[in-house]
């Protein structure tokens, strides 16, 4: 039986627990913070919170070179026939333009372009993952089953402060004036590899999550009900609670909560949440109202 290894970047967002859960080796994107930089991961958010409060600048984050891949590809080539590695969208960012190119070069390597970010990647690699332990696919089969299930991920966020946008060059003064004088905490849908916006919200942090969990999943409501993430960067517990109620009252099996990584965190801010899922389930069923009972006609005389 082929021996396939899954590899993605730090960007997966995913817990130490359940990157080994799901046997996922992980490459280090490189964030810097002034004249310090380390991989993400040994950078915390709350660390990214502090300086952009402290500098009024966002940290830089840099794309993963090929040498990297290189050398992690190699490293697995040691210990597996195959390698199946799931990259942040190549819209955000060219690291898997530099993986693509480092693989060209190698054997039974495959890159897949996520086209999306965060545990919209971490969705695909947990498929992946329950693929390879079934022991039933070659990688390039696998890849192409991955491949094909990308575009019905549903990846999306409501942002609590604009200010992240707004020095990352994601919105005008304009705009930035405009969501801060009425309050507004606006939504990021991940579509196509692109953030695009979506709706503005305005109220509570609690009351915000709460709409958007129950918007998103209106629109894109056939869930596969396997597995749900609510990924957040130190959002409230109340925050929190609210978009877990929403995916367990949608039915979801398995909910997992993680928090946004260094890279993700230096472009969104605090207390930024999402609810992630891909959306190729059955759609939700629609209560049949009451029938009316019908009138029935007069008795002639």
């Amino acid at each position: 039986m082929m021996k396939i290894a899954l590899s993605a970047e730090t960007t997966i967002d995913l817990t130490p627990e359940l990157i080994e859960k799901y046997q996922i080796h992980i490459v280090p994107f490189q964030v810097t913070l002034g004249e310090r930089t380390d991989e993400d991961g040994k950078i915390t958010p709350q660390e990214i919170f502090d300086f952009v409060a402290k500098y009024n600048i966002l940290p830089r984050t840099s794309a993963i070179n090929e040498y990297a891949y290189e050398v992690h590809f190699s490293k697995l080539k040691k210990d597996y026939d195959a390698i199946i590695h799931i990259s942040l969208g190549g819209k955000i960012s060219s690291s898997v333009q530099n993986a693509k190119n480092v693989a060209a070069g190698m054997k039974d390597v495959f890159v897949i372009d996520s086209e999306s970010l965060s545990t919209g990647i971490a969705l695909l690699a947990i498929y992946a993952s329950m693929l390879i332990s079934e022991g039933k696919m070659t990688a390039a089969q696998i890849a192409a089953k991955v491949e094909a299930r990308k575009s019905k991920v549903q990846a999306s966020f409501v942002v609590n402060t604009i200010e992240y946008l707004y020095k990352g060059g994601r919105c005008t003064s304009f705009q930035r004036f405009g969501a801060n004088l009425l309050r507004l905490k606006p939504e990021i849908i991940v579509k196509e590899g692109k953030l695009i916006p979506g709706k503005k919200f305005i109220g509570r942090n609690s009351a915000v999550v709460r709409d958007y969990c129950k918007d998103i999943l209106e629109e894109f409501d056939s869930p596969d009900l396997t597995v749900g993430f609510v990924t957040h960067s130190h959002a409230s517990p109340d925050m929190i609670d609210e978009a877990k109620k929403a995916l367990y009252e949608r039915g979801f099996k398995v909910i997992y909560e993680t928090v946004a990584g260094a890279t993700i965190t230096s472009h969104c801010g605090p207390k930024t949440l999402g609810i992630l899922y891909i959306n190729d389930g059955e759609k939700k069923q629609v209560k049949n109202k009451k029938k009316e009972k019908p009138v029935k006609p007069a008795k002639k005389k």
